[in-house]
């Protein structure tokens, strides 16, 4: 058995199997010890991968995670492997996250203790861009949303933000994939 295992080592050999994958690790927690070890990997979509995290990807990196950290025995003993993503409504911490959700409705809370619900419009380029959100409230129930002016945040102005999942957008998409519904265009 090899030598007890150190945070920068595993975090080597997890990060080496989740970029051999394909994909970035986004984050990796070990709690516990002994046969309570657990080992926790958030995995995400590099910046230009349009596609999206499916079982099979994580099914894949996580076999990948498992034979990488067996082979390099840097847990003394059992342990039970967690690979997840970030999930829908993942909190904005790298100017990375911001780019993936433009176009998502988010929620921002600035550091003067406002805040700001509406679609992601712009990110700006670098690693502590401007951000463009158009305010987005809804007014009552059986109308449509209101826009507002779009407003621009200083990276250092936001204290936290997170997506927002938007249940119409999704149930649009659904009803996109679903076709016509009367039977037009059916021969």
């Amino acid at each position: 058995m090899g030598a007890p295992a150190t945070a920068p080592r595993v975090r080597e050999v997890v990060e080496a199997a989740v970029t051999g994958a394909g994909l970035l690790l986004d984050g990796l927690e070990v709690a516990g010890s002994g046969r309570s070890t657990v080992v926790r990997v958030t995995v995400d979509l590099g910046e230009d991968d349009h596609g999206t995290l499916d079982l099979d990807r994580v099914g894949d990196v996580t076999r990948a995670v498992s034979d990488a950290l067996d082979a390099a025995d840097v847990l003394p003993s059992a342990y039970t492997l967690e690979v997840g993503s970030p999930g829908a409504e993942r909190p904005l911490t790298a100017a990375r996250h911001w780019r993936r959700a433009r176009g998502r409705t988010v929620v921002v809370r600035r550091v003067d203790g406002g805040a700001l619900t509406g679609r992601l419009e712009q990110v700006g380029d670098g690693d502590a861009p401007d951000l463009v959100v158009v305010p987005v409230t809804a007014p009552g129930k059986g109308r449509r949303p209101v826009e507002g002016e779009p407003v621009t945040l200083a990276w250092d102005d936001v204290r936290d933000a997170r997506v927002q999942v938007d249940l119409a957008a999704v149930r649009d998409d659904e009803a996109d994939d679903a076709g016509p519904r009367d039977g037009a265009g059916r021969g």
